[in-house]
């Protein structure tokens, strides 16, 4: 009995595989080649499209690496990955950060099973050094990160820090790597006493913060609002007006009867019948269906049954409008001169193309000739314009000072759609790794724990994917030291687990 147990193990054993074909590892060999080929050329001729400035910080050759990835994700690589896995090989999924190695590295080994005279492979740096790039930018912007969270945290300061040295003082206890201040909130006198509890803290705890100023850039807004007395909302089929400020006297009797002032008139010039409208961070969607003199004529196609209020100072998005607008209006030069002095680093509101960044640029050289490159400058990706362009952005700004990348998910979800937004925050983070850039995950982050002290089951799982970024914000709330240490205990789980895209395989303690 034993025997014939013992032979019907061995009958049972799984035969090894058989080795691949040689002519299949040739073929593969030959298409991963033409592909770096092919991968090279094309990066050429993107780089020659971005922005021709002096490189003053070494950041060529993260630009060159950057056009690699995008030359390589013209294409759909997926019928290769799976072929590649058949042979135990790298499916190049995680080549953000070293394009050109990772794909030199497979063709080597794939020679090397096909028999074939193997190219040399590339050395081991050459695989680290853009993790190392990145994680010295990241720093630069944002502080190093404190290897508790390895994650670093940006706090929104809230009116009442002005006048509170404590609070600075616990986020400094907490170890938050960064302060945010609003310049729509507040004043300059406000914010001076908010940056020198900020440095105070950092003395007293050893624990320096970086301080980066918010510009408020224009802002597309309702002003004063018009609604038949009998109902006030917003409905499906329901037509409305939008006229430039002071324009609501002089509306013609045949307008509809909903109307608002926008508080960025140029948008009204802009935009085109057909053209799409959102309204209250896309609680309401409709289409322009006229563009007259005094303003234009849109129609709801989506909003709840029971309608949404028209109000004042509430948001308005044109995703389909080329709005060309500069974004440092009247109040952000005024406040430049005191941002430019005093901040480690500015998040710049609807900055939407290379040349944008450049009119920042131009500004704080005048502002602060001697040193303005040592000021970061944070990118707000709050538009589709502003995404078509973030790669000739990227290279136009970390040319010249320290650069960080901010997915403004709320603004960028009006924009795009809530169906687009995860899509939208993944290849975010896939540019900023292959640009090794830092990324800052926003908007609404435990937003729930932070206003309530209550985190809601989804929360959870959103801030768990924010810790692929270098930073995360928070927003102002009551709750907002609850929502740090939170964070941290979050972190300290998911950095063993998962680094960027590649999976950390620590030993599972569960089973």
């Amino acid at each position: 009995m034993q025997d014939q147990a013992s032979s019907e193990t061995v009958r049972r054993t799984p035969e090894p595989p058989e080795p691949a074909p040689a002519d299949r590892l040739a073929a593969l060999y030959q298409e991963v080649t033409e592909l770096g080929r092919a991968v090279r050329a094309e990066a050429e001729d993107i780089l020659a499209g971005w922005p021709a400035i002096p490189d003053e910080r070494g950041f060529a050759p993260s630009a060159a690496n950057l056009a690699h990835y995008l030359a390589l994700r013209r294409r759909d690589l997926r019928p290769l990955q799976r072929r590649l896995m058949t042979v135990g090989l790298s499916s190049l999924g995680r080549l953000e950060s070293r394009v050109l190695p990772g794909l030199d590295a497979v063709a080597a080994t794939l020679a090397v099973l096909a028999g074939q005279p193997a190219p040399p492979v590339p050395p081991e740096e050459a695989f680290f050094v853009g993790e190392a790039r990145l994680a010295k930018r990241a720093a630069e912007v944002l502080g190093p990160a404190v290897e508790q969270h390895g994650v670093a945290l940006l706090v929104t300061c809230p009116s009442t820090a002005a006048d509170d040295p404590a609070f600075m003082r616990s986020l400094a206890d907490a170890n938050v790597e960064a302060v945010r201040i609003n310049c729509a909130h507040d004043d300059a006198e406000a914010w001076g006493r908010m940056i020198a509890h900020a440095r105070a803290a950092a003395a007293l705890t050893g624990r320096p913060m970086k301080v980066l100023m918010d510009l408020g850039g224009p802002k597309i807004r309702t002003g004063a609002v018009r609604s038949p007395k009998r109902d006030k909302h917003l409905r499906p089929g329901v037509a409305f007006a939008l006229v430039p400020p002071g324009g609501l006297d002089a509306l013609p009797e045949d307008a509809p009867a909903f109307a608002a002032e926008c508080e960025l008139p140029e948008a009204l010039s802009m935009a085109r019948a057909g053209h799409r409208l959102f309204f209250d961070d896309a609680k309401v969607g409709a289409v322009i269906e006229q563009v007259m003199p005094w303003g234009l004529v849109a129609r709801v196609d989506r909003a709840k049954a029971d309608g949404v209020k028209l109000r004042s100072e509430k948001g308005l998005s044109f995703p389909d409008t080329d709005l060309t607008v500069t974004p440092l209006t009247p109040k952000d030069l005024a406040d430049l001169e005191f941002v430019a002095r005093q901040a480690d680093g500015i998040s710049y509101s609807f900055v939407q193309s290379a040349e944008d960044v450049a009119l920042l640029q131009d500004q704080l050289a005048r502002l602060r000739p001697a040193d303005w490159q040592t000021l970061s400058v944070v990118l707000k990706i709050e538009t589709q314009k502003a995404l078509r362009n973030l790669p000739a952005m990227l290279v136009q700004a970390a040319s010249r000072q320290p650069a960080a990348i901010m997915i403004a998910r709320g603004d960028l979800a009006a924009e795009i759609g809530f169906g687009r937004t995860a899509e939208i925050q993944e290849e975010i983070l896939w540019i900023g790794e292959a640009a090794q850039i830092p990324v800052i995950w926003a908007t609404q982050v435990l937003e729930s724990l932070v206003k309530t002290g209550t985190p809601l089951r989804g929360e959870m799982t959103d801030a768990a994917m924010a810790a692929r970024a270098e930073c995360v914000m928070l927003n102002k709330g009551p709750y907002v030291l609850e929502a740090i240490a939170e964070l941290d205990r979050l972190f300290e789980r998911m950095g063993g687990h998962q680094h960027k895209k590649t999976p950390q395989l620590r030993r599972l303690a569960s089973w």
